[in-house]
């Protein structure tokens, strides 16, 4: 059996042998463009000032985190950052506590036979 290509579903397509081996019958066409396809992003977006400096929309925090998290205090890398961290160190703490307690009061109750 011969196959060709199908321009319509875009898949191989069974075909006679004249159609397989002679694809000129309907014309050759190029699989590339000749043409440069269009610029998307020719312009910059943001207009700067003449330096060459990256504008960043804020200061650069690495250097002082990584000291807040290299000093040797004792504290869980977790805590470091002060009460935001531990209010969500304690919820979610007490989240997984309640769910587990959750967990096996259901289990403990799906133990027990109803009694009818």
């Amino acid at each position: 059996m011969y196959y060709k290509f199908s321009g319509f579903t875009q898949k191989l397509a069974g075909a006679w042998a004249s159609e397989a081996y002679s694809p000129q019958v309907r014309g050759l066409k190029p699989l590339v463009s000749t043409e440069a396809p269009p610029i998307i992003f020719a312009t910059p977006t943001k207009l700067t000032s003449d330096s060459t400096a990256y504008d960043y929309a804020g200061r650069n925090k690495v250097p002082e985190l990584q000291r807040l998290f290299q000093k040797s205090d004792g504290v869980p890398i977790h805590l470091k950052r002060g009460l935001p961290d531990q209010m969500l160190y304690r919820t979610t703490m007490a989240l997984t506590l309640g769910g587990t307690i959750y967990c096996l009061i259901a289990l403990y109750m799906a133990s027990q036979p109803r009694n009818k």
